[in-house]
């Protein structure tokens, strides 16, 4: 019996020693994420306390805990006006496109990067493709304006193909704004996603695509059987990432290019609370209520995206 108690003991001993060489190996990690974690607490955590606005008749004055509460009367207004249907559709269609296409097009891009031979050429192009993600819409923005702009480089070259065409204010017409902000916008950030695919290829086993050159496959062959499954985890969570941001059209990158003549095909969720905040009449309560529509929305986008990756796929990130 006291034997028995002995080696419980022991094996009590050894699974706390386990333990502690297990916490001990990985606390430099947990040290290193530990201002990231401080960080995100202060401005992502507490702040989301500032929800509690969009169910009061919010005044700056009495602040969160003088106002009066109005339970859901601020939805209830939000989803009255006229023009919300209208910023809802073109948040889900602009942000839509923009996931598309840029999911789709960096992935092609990523493989075509792959192909390439020469490694000068092929840094250079990943270099020229990668670059737009480090500038701010603040600054391409304005660019883009002067480019669509009656006197711009567009209607210039229109002249020299057409003579005498008649020259078109492109960000003032609902014809062509869509077009502009999802073109920008997958020029600015397809190099990103491009990158992060092709470092997603570089950890497929190279032995496969040797196997493959024996049994006589064709580079084509290679990508398509070996290449696209090997790289089918991160196909699957970067869309499943942008799902979740299937409200979020793109705030800064609008903000900075559109005006109202171009609300009707322009406007969205972000721009009218926006407005509603800052510009027509400091109505933070609607405008708290409309980035609380947006959030559970997109969680919910979300959840789904996750549950239907899982479901087909056996895909988990946690």
């Amino acid at each position: 019996m006291a034997e028995t108690n002995t080696n419980e003991r022991s094996a009590e001993q050894i699974a706390k020693n386990k333990r502690s060489q297990e916490i001990r190996r990985q606390l430099p990690y947990h040290l290193m994420m530990a201002p990231s974690v401080v960080l995100a607490t202060i401005f992502s955590i507490v702040p989301l306390f500032g929800i509690i606005i969009a169910f009061q008749d919010f005044s700056p004055a009495s602040g969160i805990f003088g106002s009066q509460f109005v339970d859901f009367y601020n939805f209830t207004r939000l989803f009255n006006r006229a023009d919300f249907s209208r910023a809802l559709f073109n948040t889900v269609y602009i942000a839509l496109w923009k996931i598309v296409l840029t999911t789709v097009l960096s992935i092609v891009t990523a493989l075509l990067l792959n192909e390439m031979v020469t490694k000068t050429g092929k840094k250079l192009v990943q270099t020229i493709v990668f670059l737009p993600y480090f500038l701010s819409w603040a600054l391409i923005g304005s660019v883009f304006v002067e480019i669509f702009g009656l006197e711009g480089v567009a209607n210039k070259l229109i002249q020299v193909f057409s003579p005498g065409a008649e020259k078109v204010d492109f960000l003032a017409s609902n014809d062509y704004f869509r077009a502009i902000i999802i073109g920008t916008d997958l020029w600015k950030n397809l190099g990103y996603q491009a990158v992060v695919f092709l470092a997603a290829i570089t950890n497929v086993d190279p032995t496969l695509y040797e196997a493959a050159e024996v049994d006589g496959a064709n580079r084509w062959q290679q990508c398509r059987f070996i290449t696209v499954p090997g790289i089918m985890t991160m196909i699957i969570l970067i869309s499943v990432l942008n799902i979740g941001n299937i409200m979020n059209a793109g705030f800064d990158q609008i903000l900075v290019m559109y005006n109202p003549l171009v609300y009707e095909t322009g406007d969205i969720l972000d721009t009218m609370s926006y407005r509603e905040a800052m510009v027509v009449g400091n109505d933070y309560s609607l405008s708290t209520a409309i980035s609380l529509f947006k959030s559970v929305i997109s969680c919910i986008f979300f959840a789904v995206s996750y549950k239907l990756a899982y479901k087909f796929n056996g895909y988990t990130i946690f």
